[in-house]
C-alpha cells in the first residue's frame, strides 16, 4: 500500500512508540509483506528465520524487535510486538470503512458501463468505460476495474487475503494481517461465475489485460497474471504466484504459492505446480512433468500386470 504522501519515519516511530535506528531523516512512501516490498517501504519481521531477509531487502525501514546492523541508508524500528506495530499502521492509513448503499457514492463507473441490480460495489472502486457487471457481483473497496470487462454472476473481487500472523505460543494461533492491498482488473478481462479473488496484503492483485477466466476460479492475494492468459474452471493459485503472458491452465489445476509460471506455458488439467515452470511448454501432472514425457509414463504404468506376468513366468 502507498501512502498518501511520504511519512517521515520519526512520526512512525513514535506512533507506534519505536527505537529508531539508522537512517532518521528519510521518509517512507508505503508498506508492504516482504514479498513485495520497494524501496522506500515499510516491512515487519518478528522471527529470526527472516531477519536477514528483511533487512537487506528492498524495504527502506524496518519494524523489527531486535537489534541488528543496519546497512547504509536504512533505518530499524525496534519493538516488543513488530506484527502489532504493522496493523496500527495499516489500520491508520487505511481504516474500516462501513459501507451505506449498494453501490458506493465514491465510487466511479465509466462512460456506457452496465451494472445489474443487486451488485455490491464499494467504497472509492473505479470502474472503466462499457463494462458489464452481473447481478450479485461484489466488488470491494478501493478496487480497479479497467475498460471492456466482464464479471459474471457471484463474482466476488477484492475479498480479504488469507493471511496470518502465526505464533503457537498464544492461545490464538492465527491473527489475521489486515488486507491493505487492492484488485486491479486491467482492459478487456473476462472473469466467469462464482470466481473469488482476493485483494493483496499490502500490494496488488493483477489480473492482464485480455484474460479470460472461466467459472469457480480462486486467485490468492497479490498474484499478477500477465495478459492474455486462459483460465478454466475450478483452478486454485495460491498467494504471490506470477502467471506470465499468455499461460493457459485448464480444469482444477492447483498452484502452489510464490511460483512463476513462464510464458505461453500450458498445464493440461487437474496437475499440480508446485515450483517455477519454464515458457512455452506444456505440462501435466501432480507434480508436474513434461506432457509428452508424462503421457509415455503412464502408457508403462498400465502395461505393469502384463510385464509382472512375464516376470513371473505366467
Amino acid at each position: 500500500m502507498q501512502f498518501p504522501s511520504p511519512v517521515s519515519v520519526t512520526w512512525i516511530a513514535e506512533f507506534i512508540n519505536a527505537k529508531l535506528l539508522g537512517n532518521s531523516t528519510g521518509n517512507a512512501t508505503g508498506i508492504n509483506e516482504i514479498h513485495k516490498v520497494e524501496k522506500g517501504d515499510l516491512v515487519f519481521v518478528d522471527h529470526p528465520k527472516y531477519y536477514d531477509k528483511c533487512i537487506n531487502s528492498a524495504a527502506s525501514f524496518i519494524i523489527i524487535n531486535k537489534e541488528a546492523a543496519i546497512p547504509e541508508g536504512k533505518a530499524l524500528l525496534v519493538v516488543d510486538n513488530p506484527f502489532e506495530a504493522y496493523c496500527k499502521i495499516v489500520n491508520y492509513f487505511r481504516p474500516f470503512e462501513p459501507a451505506t448503499k449498494s453501490i458506493s457514492n465514491s465510487a466511479v463507473i465509466g462512460e456506457g458501463s452496465f451494472i445489474y441490480p443487486n451488485t455490491f460495489i464499494g467504497n472509492h472502486v473505479s470502474i472503466g468505460k462499457n463494462c458489464i457487471i452481473h447481478p450479485n457481483v461484489t466488488i470491494m473497496d478501493h478496487c480497479i476495474i479497467g475498460d471492456n470487462v466482464i464479471i459474471q454472476s457471484a463474482t466476488v473481487i477484492g475479498s480479504d487475503a488469507f493471511y496470518y500472523n502465526t505464533k503457537k505460543n498464544r492461545e490464538v494461533w492465527y491473527k489475521k494481517m489486515p488486507s491493505c492491498g487492492r484488485v486491479i482488473i486491467e482492459d478487456d478481462v473476462e472473469i466467469g461465475a462464482g470466481c473469488t479473488i482476493d485483494r493483496g496484503v499490502s500490494h496488488d492483485t493483477i489480473i492482464g489485460k485480455g484474460t479470460k477466466m472461466d467459472n469457480m476460479i480462486h486467485i490468492g492475494h497479490d498474484t499478477v497474471t500477465g495478459k492474455n492468459c486462459l483460465i478454466a474452471a475450478q483452478v486454485g493459485i495460491a498467494g504471490v504466484v506470477t502467471l506470465e503472458d499468455g499461460v493457459t491452465l485448464w480444469g482444477q489445476v492447483g498452484v502452489n504459492k510464490t511460483l512463476t509460471i513462464g510464458t505461453n506455458a500450458v498445464i493440461y488439467a487437474q496437475s499440480g505446480v508446485g515450483k517455477d515452470t519454464a515458457g512455452n511448454k506444456v505440462y501435466f501432472g501432480s507434480p508436474i512433468e513434461d506432457a509428452k514425457e508424462k503421457m509415455k509414463e503412464l502408457v508403462w504404468i498400465k502395461r505393469i500386470p502384463e510385464l509382472w506376468e512375464k516376470v513371473m513366468g505366467k
